[in-house]
């Protein structure tokens, strides 16, 4: 593929290597420091001059100085004349700050649409937003690709009796995802009501729907400190589910995650790699990983090649 580089920020680059594995390529020479004053430095280590570029960061970790990070590389290759800059970002950072759910309250992600815009980036990619007008808040175009037809996949494959199970969403936000999923391999549907008191804690939760001797799938696009599909699966336990899969795009796993999932009647807790996930499957076997470098590889080949990249909403890429 001539005239395409693709770098990797310091945030995943285990999944930026596999990126570029799967289209041939070599990750572009990229040095990502701090000065003692921990203000981040990038040299970017070979000509981009009229190359399309993509630059592939992920919103985890130290998230504020990754983000920095990609926004003073998106810079660097804008005003070293590359022709065109695509900032990959598997999980979009600030996602959940999108609406002034209380006065005075900020919209970050509309201020991180901007800081991406203001730094020169020309195109997003970026993988199950929280809420997918997040989209609208930029000008520039933006691909929210979905982890649905991997994570059908991953159901067909895993589950032997996928076929009698209850596809069941912890909040309400997330109905549409599951339901569509639901559609999608021919089964029922529920979802948990929930009422939170405060961010981060959930006060009581509502079972609507029906999952007495079924397998019951939670399935949402984020889980951050557990609180929410730990609850979930008590609940479906104790209203007669004969075993809970958590099937999660974004494992953020922060502070009690990782004791709660361990201590909680899960089969399985299944996330894919939009974020590291090696040191948190060490504390916790009930882990495990969906590949979606594949997914992301082929919407960088698409964009590059000027081709639609919509045959990804509903299919795996070979």
């Amino acid at each position: 593929m001539p005239n395409i580089k693709i770098f990797s920020g310091s945030s995943h680059q285990d999944l930026s290597q596999k990126i570029a594995d799967r289209l041939g390529l070599e990750l572009g020479k990229v040095v990502t420091k701090k000065f003692s004053n921990q203000e981040t430095s990038v040299e970017i280590g070979e000509s981009v001059r009229g190359e399309d570029v993509y630059i592939v960061q992920s919103g985890c970790g130290e998230i504020n100085d990754n983000l920095m990070e990609l926004l003073i590389m998106i810079n660097a290759c804008k005003i070293a004349s590359a022709s065109r800059v695509t900032a990959v970002i598997p999980c979009f950072p600030y996602a959940r700050q999108d609406k002034k759910d209380k006065s005075r309250a900020p919209i970050s992600a509309k201020l991180v649409a901007n800081m991406l815009s203001v730094s020169g980036a020309d195109h997003i990619i970026t993988m199950d937003l929280h809420a997918s007008q997040i989209q609208g808040f930029f000008d520039i175009p933006v691909d929210n690709l979905y982890a649905e037809p991997a994570v059908l996949q991953w159901i067909k494959e895993n589950i032997p009796e996928w076929k009698n199970c209850t596809i069941v969403s912890p909040d309400a936000g997330g109905a549409k995802r599951v339901t569509s999923i639901a559609d999608r391999l021919n089964v029922d549907f529920a979802l948990i009501h929930k009422e939170r008191k405060k961010a981060n804690e959930v006060d009581r939760m509502v079972l609507v729907g029906d999952v007495k001797d079924q397998v019951a799938i939670l399935v949402d696009d984020m889980a951050d400190t557990c609180g929410t599909v730990c609850h979930a699966a008590e609940k479906l336990i104790s209203a007669g589910a004969t075993k809970v899969y958590a099937i999660l795009t974004h494992g953020i796993f922060s502070g009690p995650a990782i004791s709660r999932i361990n201590n909680a009647g899960f089969e399985a807790v299944v996330v894919t790699n939009t974020i590291p996930q090696e040191e948190k499957m060490k504390h916790c076997p009930k882990i495990q990983v969906i590949d979606i470098s594949m997914i992301l590889a082929e919407a960088i080949r698409r964009t590059h090649n000027g081709e639609s990249v919509s045959y990804l909403f509903s299919h795996v890429p070979l």
